[in-house]
């Protein structure tokens, strides 16, 4: 009929044997080439984040434009065809204006950008990001920011001369509460 447990010979799960000193050692042998691959590729190739007397200039900058229409006033008849939970009488775009970045280094032109504001109905900001490496040195940066589509010309503007060491990384952001265009 049924046999006792006792009787049988215990089961091991397959490939999971006892474990002798021969499977130690390997275990151990192969920690020590993984640890070894990890110290080689530590160390080789080397790497250079940028080449000798060379900085690098970072544009980003994230700004949302201004809407590209004005609000309005609704009038009583159309208050009156909307539902009375949406009656609001002021109706204002969603849609914000792209941003156009301009950065000219040393009087040459090095970006020219138009930024498309984020989401699907186009009412989120506009991000820009470019990494530009250049010699280290005097330069002269010219950055110029546009954020509305009703109004010609550029709404920020920031002309500084800088004097850039070797491998530093200068940062060109937007801060509206510095008051526009920030070099860090």
């Amino acid at each position: 009929m049924a046999e006792s447990s006792s009787d049988s010979a215990p089961v091991h799960a397959q490939g999971a044997g006892p474990r002798g000193p021969a499977a130690w050692l390997l275990q151990g042998v192969l920690y020590g080439l993984f640890a070894l691959v990890i110290g080689v590729f530590s160390h080789w190739p080397p790497y250079r984040h940028l080449a000798p007397d060379t900085a690098l200039v970072k544009l980003s900058l994230v700004h949302v434009g201004k809407p590209v229409a004005d609000c309005r006033q609704l009038t009583a008849t159309e208050l009156a065809k909307l539902p009375p939970n949406m009656r609001a009488p002021t109706q204002c775009p969603r849609e914000r204006s792209p941003v156009t970045v301009e950065l000219d280094i040393d009087g040459a032109a090095a970006v020219r950008t138009v930024a498309a504001p984020s989401g699907l109905s186009r009412d989120g900001a506009s991000a820009v990001y470019q990494r530009l490496p250049v010699p280290a040195g005097e330069r002269l940066l010219q950055v110029r920011l546009r954020d509305d589509v009703r109004a010609d010309g550029f709404a920020y503007t920031l002309e500084r001369r800088v004097t850039l060491a070797p491998a530093q990384v200068l940062v060109i952001d937007f801060d509206a509460g510095k008051g526009g265009i920030t070099v860090q």
